[in-house]
């Protein structure tokens, strides 16, 4: 009987399976992990950090006058004094789309700021209220995806830009003007979002493990369900860098974004568009520069998507 049970004993100790202690991997890093086998996106966060730099240091680096005159080089192509040439008035390329680039990259990302701002506090609003609210919240956001954004950005510009300038400068006034009016009508997305996951997450186990134990729905709504919802926001986010960038570039293109002297990359598309045919340069490189960082934004965002979602497994 003793024999029996030791050898009962050490086959059951045999066939148990080894338990191994793995290793707890936060939510951050199994989303960097993910994040890194999409190839498209790294070399995208790559590149734009590289433009990012280029305009943040690179005119300390060219410290080239953006508006030093001379029609002795007028019109140049790219040239070792002149590593991307020149414009009509002999003013150097590359340090223009140097500091417009700053402008630029600062109005896409204030704008995206704007945008998620109001999104989410309307998305949360409605989500967490249902009812009325809801109704009226989502009937605000149908009016204003229905609204022509174009024709109104340019309206609204045209109207005010005058009265802003005359009050804090040309600069800093066009600047909050289309800073305003572009992240005013891209919130709508991010707010039915928002909603959305508000709707999906309040009925959740945890929000009501919360809710019982006598959390308020402001604290529900800051420290249960909003991070929660978070990683939908960011991809929605880059989504906005990217169209106020070229929203921009668009009003500029039109003439009614910033001054003609501040030479952001819609202005100097402007300024270039009737001299493609002998300086093609003058416009190629700030539109090589739009495309790069709106294509390298848009692959971000796909590939935030994937690092985000937790529905995905890889």
């Amino acid at each position: 009987m003793s024999c029996m049970a030791g050898s009962t004993h050490a086959s059951a100790t045999a066939d148990a399976p080894a338990l191994v202690a793995r290793p707890r991997v936060g939510p951050w890093k199994e989303a960097w992990r993910r994040f890194r086998k999409h190839r498209l996106a790294v070399v995208s966060a790559a590149i734009l950090g590289t433009l990012v730099l280029a305009v943040l240091l690179g005119p300390l680096l060219w410290s080239v006058p953006i508006d030093e005159i001379d029609f002795t080089a007028r019109l140049q192509g790219p040239s070792w004094d002149h590593p991307l040439g020149t414009d009509d008035l002999g003013q150097d390329l590359l340090a223009r789309i140097l500091y417009g680039g700053r402008i630029s990259l600062a109005v896409g990302f204030a704008a995206m700021l704007v945008a998620v701002t109001f999104g989410v506090l309307v998305g949360a609003v409605a989500g967490m209220s249902g009812g009325r609210v809801d109704a009226g919240l989502m009937w605000l956001t149908d009016l204003f995806l229905s609204l022509p954004q174009l024709p109104l950005l340019l309206l609204i510009i045209y109207l005010f830009r005058d009265a802003l300038t005359q009050v804090v400068g040309p600069e800093i006034g066009v600047f909050i003007l289309i800073v305003i009016v572009i992240g005013g009508f891209n919130w709508m997305p991010v707010a039915r979002l928002v909603r959305a996951q508000f709707f999906s997450l309040r009925e959740k186990e945890f929000v009501e493990a919360a809710r019982a134990l006598g959390a308020s729905r402001l604290r529900l709504v800051l420290r249960h369900i909003l991070p929660n919802a978070l990683g939908p926001v960011i991809v929605a986010a880059t989504i906005d860098v990217a169209a106020a960038i070229i929203a921009e570039s668009t009003l500029s293109f039109l003439g009614l974004g910033f001054p003609p002297d501040i030479p952001t990359w819609g202005r100097l598309l402007f300024d270039a568009k009737d001299n493609l045919d002998f300086a093609p340069h003058w416009a190629l490189f700030p539109g090589l520069a739009i495309f790069l960082t709106v294509l390298s934004i848009n692959f971000l965002g796909d590939g935030l998507r994937d690092a985000l979602d937790p529905r995905r497994v890889k």
